[in-house]
């Protein structure tokens, strides 16, 4: 929704100050995110699994409810921008114990196999619902429907999904950490520590850096996929809002085929096979991209650019059960939602902002500069999580 909105709630510019406003309001969703990560993990980490995705659903109807009647630009000016920038930013940070959450808690309850495409089924259903925004905001773009209808229809559906998690019960993996640590504390074995107090319950630095690096490559792939090339699409190609909309819609839909396919798949082929499979093919085709899109000649070229992104993605599913069990279970929801929300806010800033002047003064060559780092930060992290598990299972071969 975001080229249709910063049509409504900012004001216009030229291309250039309209590239950077854009990605003002893109990133505003995501800078504030480690903060989120920082409070929902604490209430995840103290309090519960549940009562961290039910808050958070609240808080993302409210900020629909609250879109859906804002007055546009054209009709209050300067303070539309800014308000539509902080329902944004509240989004963002409920958005972050949310998706999370559900992560952290599929997790838990969950056993392999079937953990694999239990956890990544979050990702469909994410998927689903940015493909549903973009069919959404695609019938208010070509056929004049009311644009909050969208945002009514969003805060619909985080009501009903906010009564519907109070039935959830907790997770067992948190109910017996929680009361082995009590026990702790009562026995006064272990001042002002949270943890149970056994090894296992250490924070390993180094699995923290490969927790990063894996959660690095998505920001860039989402950006290159629905973001990056529209100016592209609209310049040299005249497309409209609405059909960049449109566009990113039949990518959305085409996300949730390949997401399912990966599921499917999860369940008879060890997820970090199926990563490191992937990540090579995206190496080798970040490798040709800028000469791709350099010759490219008209727009279907760059729908199949787009295409091989989208199937070729750094990506942490199928594999975020296996990367999420590796951190302790009283500090996972902390230390898994941080992680998560920095590794996106760092690297949306820089997609958003430094591709801006990377391309300008090195052309689509620039795309290097930010692309290729993250890749091989990233299949060192697969192979990294591939060895401790290995260790892993050794040490429990239950």
């Amino acid at each position: 929704m975001a080229v249709l909105l910063n049509e409504l709630f900012f004001p216009k510019t030229d291309p250039h100050t309209a590239a950077l406003l854009s990605s003002f309001a893109f990133c505003s969703t995501f800078i504030l995110r480690p903060f989120g990560a920082l409070v929902f993990g604490y209430i995840g980490d103290n309090i519960g699994r549940k009562a961290t995705v039910i808050i958070t659903t609240m808080m993302m109807s409210t900020s629909c409810i609250i879109m859906a009647t804002l007055p546009t630009y054209a009709q209050i000016g300067i303070s539309a921008a800014w308000i539509v920038t902080i329902c944004r930013i509240v989004q963002g940070l409920s958005s972050m114990g949310e998706v999370m959450g559900a992560y952290v808690y599929m997790t838990e309850i969950t056993k392999p196999p079937l953990r694999y495409p239990a956890v990544s089924f979050i990702s469909i259903a994410s998927t689903l619902g940015a493909s549903a925004a973009l069919g959404v905001a695609t019938l208010v773009t070509k056929f004049d429907i009311n644009w909050r209808s969208a945002f009514w229809i969003g805060a619909g559906i985080a009501l009903v999904g906010s009564v519907a998690r109070t039935r959830l019960r907790e997770t067992p993996d948190f109910i017996e950490s929680k009361a082995k640590a009590e026990i702790k504390r009562k026995k006064k074995l272990e001042m002002l520590v949270v943890q149970s107090g056994e090894k296992k319950e250490t924070v390993n630095r180094k699995t923290i850096l490969a927790f990063f690096l894996i959660y690095c490559g998505n920001p860039v792939c989402f950006y290159l996929l629905y973001i990056f090339f529209n100016p592209i699409l609209m310049s040299k190609y005249g497309f409209s809002t609405s059909d960049i909309i449109f566009n990113n819609f039949l990518l959305a839909n085409i996300d949730v085929v390949s997401c399912s396919i990966l599921i499917f798949l999860s369940y008879r082929i060890y997820p970090l096979k199926i990563l490191k499979f992937r990540s090579s093919l995206f190496l080798i085709f970040m490798a040709f991209l800028p000469f791709i899109i350099e010759n490219t000649t008209n727009f279907y070229h760059i729908l199949v650019i787009q295409f091989l992104v989208l199937v070729t993605a750094l990506d942490a599913p199928p594999a975020n059960g296996i990367f999420i069990k590796h951190i302790p279970v009283l500090k996972r929801m902390t230390a898994t939602s941080f992680i998560y929300a920095l590794s996106r806010a760092i690297m949306y800033v820089i997609t958003s902002f430094g591709l801006v002047y990377l391309t300008e003064g090195l052309g689509y060559y620039g795309l290097w500069i930010v692309v290729i780092p993250v890749t091989v930060g990233y299949m060192w992290a697969v192979r990294y999580f591939e060895k401790i598990e290995k260790i892993s299972s050794l040490a429990d071969p239950a």
